[in-house]
């Protein structure tokens, strides 16, 4: 499995959520995130984990 980090487009098109959706799962429900320079960057292994343990994808 390849292990680099993902832009918010790339894990918003992973989750099937709009990049306003994560900017803001980001701040209110604790989304794990890495903020390297100004750009937020993911794990999908963290991010996939965070799914499974919140429950959530409510696409708002």
């Amino acid at each position: 499995m390849e292990d680099r980090w993902l832009s918010v487009d790339e894990i918003g098109d992973y989750l099937g959520v709009k990049r306003a959706t994560v900017y803001k799962w980001i701040s209110e429900r604790s989304m794990p995130a890495h903020k390297i320079g100004r750009l937020w960057k993911f794990k999908q292994e963290e991010v996939d984990e965070w799914v499974r343990k919140c429950g959530v994808i409510d696409k708002s």
